[in-house]
């Protein structure tokens, strides 16, 4: 049996369907767990789900899934444009890696064009809403079942 797959959640997104809706949408974080959940076991995967606005909270779960996680789903959220802690984090675990936006960070303002997270992420799924949790999960099963 596979390990579970973490899902990582950076700052703000506990206020997601609240926090400007016109970028975020209207799905709550709990939308998108109990969908992703759904989802994981239709794939034969187990997923588990991890929220903070600190960055030290987010580096120590990317630690603890150096041995409980087959694979890393993080969306950094603004930490995504500041952490290098949380890049050097990623580049102590082993498994695939894969970004989450859901927003498009490229039409947005120029400093979330760059991402630390990218410089380890296996992919990068940017600008599809939440719908983008669940194409990261399908392509997560690609990589672990590997």
């Amino acid at each position: 049996m596979l390990k579970p797959v973490f899902v990582l959640n950076g700052p703000n997104l506990n206020l997601l369907g609240l926090r400007q809706p016109e970028i975020y949408g209207r799905e709550t974080l709990d939308d998108v767990i109990d969908a992703c959940s759904t989802l994981a076991e239709e794939l034969g995967l187990t997923v588990r789900f991890h929220q903070s606005n600190h960055e030290g909270a987010l580096v120590d779960w990317i630690h603890q899934a150096r041995n409980e996680a087959s694979g890393i789903i993080i969306n950094p959220a603004a930490y995504a444009h500041t952490s290098v802690a949380i890049l050097d984090a990623l580049n102590a675990f082993e498994g695939p890696v894969l970004e989450v936006h859901i927003s498009n960070i490229y039409c947005r303002e120029t400093f979330r064009h760059n991402s630390y997270v990218s410089m380890r992420a296996e992919g990068v799924i940017s600008g599809f809403g939440t719908e983008g949790y669940y194409l990261a999960l399908r392509r997560m099963k690609t990589l672990v079942s590997k």
